[in-house]
């Protein structure tokens, strides 16, 4: 397990401004879990890992990898491994050259080394390619390089920096599968750090979300997107209509949260009831489902997604409705 304990990490900068990248930040990360730090650019997120890798110190608090405090220990010295965002794989040196270069640096026997070489090319399915160079690899393959080669000297900890990001989505989508499937058959902790919600909910078990150097939520993806605690996690996670209480006639203390899927829009001259009543403003196809916007008499407006249903158009009066029980009520 990695946790770490009322962590907080400060730097300075030219003008001897300090910038406070995380504020006292405490996390559990469980053994054989894939755990993802996800937030926007400048929250803290790849700060906290490369803490956790031993780039760089904290100014306060605890890191305890596996119960040990790791405050003293190296980089290549701690249980962990790291993929970049770049790959950062050697372009003189074959597939199987990269894959086997941190194994040399252990000094590990050659006979070990080519035998792990083996068994990560296999793992990441690329056992054709150990002769080839890096420039003779897709992005999709270079990619699978640098997780074997991270993965070859067997550390308990994986940590992945934005791995993905680089890739055109079609690609993107093939890694995110193969991550989880070698997260699964090597039982080892995955560390993900992203910007990009969907990445998050499809590949975690569970996520912190992390807003300017604060952790703000811990939880399984189902958890997250159906229980947000706070505006900024409901709205930075999936598709969120955050409807003011006053437009609703309820608390204008409070902001009510639906999810665009939950929302029924349906012609007003049915005489049909619910929440509220507005005009359609804009329709988006989106193959399988169709995105309504809708102004409300209040003026707030809000989304609905639908898959099929009543056929409206631009202009049109409706009602709009929802199960109160997928609502989430949250403090203004």
């Amino acid at each position: 397990m990695i946790d770490i304990q009322s962590v907080s990490k400060s730097f300075v900068t030219r003008d001897a401004d300090p910038v406070h990248a995380l504020n006292e930040v405490s996390l559990e990360i469980y053994d054989n879990e894939f755990f993802t730090l996800l937030g926007p650019s400048g929250c803290g997120k790849t700060t906290l890992l490369r803490l956790i890798a031993g780039f760089e110190a904290p100014s306060s608090g605890v890191i305890r990898i596996a119960g040990s405090n790791v405050a003293a220990l190296p980089p290549q010295k701690r249980p962990v491994n790291t993929v970049f965002q770049s790959y950062a794989l050697f372009p003189h040196m074959s597939v199987a050259e990269n894959i086997a270069f941190g194994l040399e640096m252990q000094n590990a026997p050659k006979s070990l080394i080519d035998e792990r070489v083996r068994e990560a090319l296999e793992m990441v399915r690329l056992e054709g390619f150990a002769t080839r160079r890096p420039a003779q690899l897709s992005g999709g393959q270079q990619q699978r390089v640098a997780v074997a080669r991270a993965l070859a000297p067997k550390p308990s900890v994986l940590l992945l920096d934005e791995p993905l990001s680089a890739l055109d989505l079609k690609l993107r989508k093939g890694m995110q599968s193969e991550l989880k499937r070698l997260q699964r058959e090597t039982g080892i902790t995955f560390v993900l750090v992203t910007h990009d919600q969907e990445e998050a909910l499809a590949m975690s078990d569970r996520i912190a979300v992390m807003r300017s150097g604060d952790v703000l939520q811990v939880g399984t993806p189902r958890d997250i997107y159906d229980n947000p605690q706070d505006r900024f996690v409901a709205d930075f996670i999936g598709e969120s209509n955050l409807l003011p209480g006053a437009a609703l006639g309820r608390d204008p203390a409070k902001t009510i949260v639906v999810r665009p899927e939950h929302i029924v829009v349906s012609p007003a001259s049915d005489g049909a009831r619910g929440h509220a009543r507005g005009a359609v403003s804009a329709i988006t196809f989106l193959g399988s489902d169709t995105l309504y916007e809708v102004v409300l008499e209040e003026g707030a407006r809000l989304h609905s997604r639908s898959r099929g249903g009543a056929a409206l158009a631009t202009g049109d009066m409706v009602v709009v409705d929802w199960a109160r029980d997928v609502e989430r009520e949250l403090a203004n």
